[in-house]
């Protein structure tokens, strides 16, 4: 009888002793996974980190060494004054930024659409091909382009305004394009064919079943536009020459003085610009993720 109770017993104890390796294991497993996480968050934060205690700091206290990580005291007039310099007038940088950013937004998802519904649902002899020409303009470098779009622009005479920068987004853009192709073919074919039935053409069709059921790709390009055009520098450089069309971009450049930076007003102001970015990625975050993980499912 003892020995009946003996070896029944230790069947449970080797159980319970796979099972408590097993918890240690997966709890080794998590320490690990979320230590890595909490290190490379630490990495990715430092830069914004350094630039909000930059933006607090009296400009005495930016370069010692070692560095000083928290400002005293925290200066806090450094956000007034980095806008009330009357030679940067930062209101009319924004409302110019915001003019450019209305115009590509409105052109470059009306053209994508189009282009891009017309490869993913229309037939047409050689469509691959365009297709493939167009991702291959994706390689060509900014710089090889430059000099030929700016001769087109002067002999248009669109040089020191805004067209040079917003019509451009009219005539599609090929990642764009790129992206709403692999959305729209996830969208069954059977609502189209459905519709066509009930006596819809193809405009309806788009506007009112595609479109409605594309948001979270088209969430995406206007986040990634509005970040391109917010962040852009070297369009508004090269076309716009009176300061009364100059954007943010240009703006933030005029704290880098001739022979000194005023970098604690630099990043303040360079945080305050930046907060516009962050917020419509915090609203859009959800639309945003969504598209990126449906995009490419077909095709």
């Amino acid at each position: 009888m003892a020995t009946n109770t003996a070896l029944s017993s230790t069947p449970v104890t080797s159980n319970v002793s796979r099972r408590g390796e097993r918890n240690y294991g997966e709890i080794l497993r998590k320490v690990v996974v979320y230590g890595l996480l909490l290190l490379l968050s630490g990495v990715f934060l430092f830069p914004l980190f350094w630039m909000l205690t930059t933006a607090l700091k009296p400009e005495a206290q930016i370069y010692l060494w070692p560095p000083k990580w928290f400002p005293d005291p925290l200066q806090w007039s450094n956000f007034s004054d980095a806008f009330s310099n009357p030679q940067l007038p930062f209101g009319r940088f924004i409302l110019n930024t915001l003019t450019i950013e209305a115009g590509v937004l409105t052109g470059r998802l009306i053209s994508c659409t189009l282009v891009a519904y017309g490869f993913a649902r229309l037939n047409a002899p050689g469509k691959n091909f365009i297709f493939t020409i167009l991702l291959a303009t994706l390689m060509l470098p900014r710089a090889a382009i430059i000099i030929p779009e700016y001769i087109l622009f002067t002999q248009l005479g669109w040089v020191n305004t805004f067209l040079p920068l917003i019509v451009p987004a009219w005539f599609g853009e090929a990642y764009a394009i790129f992206l709403m192709r692999q959305f729209f073919m996830t969208i069954p074919t059977e609502l189209e064919e459905a519709a066509r039935i009930d006596g819809a053409n193809i405009g309806q069709i788009l506007w009112k079943i595609i479109v409605p059921l594309s948001i979270p790709v088209l969430s995406v390009i206007a986040i990634l536009t509005f970040k391109d055009t917010w962040n852009d520098f070297l369009a508004p450089l090269l076309y716009l020459s009176e300061p009364s069309k100059y954007t943010v971009a240009i703006g933030l450049a005029y704290f880098n003085g001739q022979y000194d930076v005023k970098m604690n007003l630099l990043m303040a102001a360079s945080l305050t610009m930046m907060m516009p970015i962050v917020i419509l990625f915090i609203f859009a975050q959800r639309s945003f993720v969504e598209g990126i993980s449906l995009t490419g499912l077909k095709g």
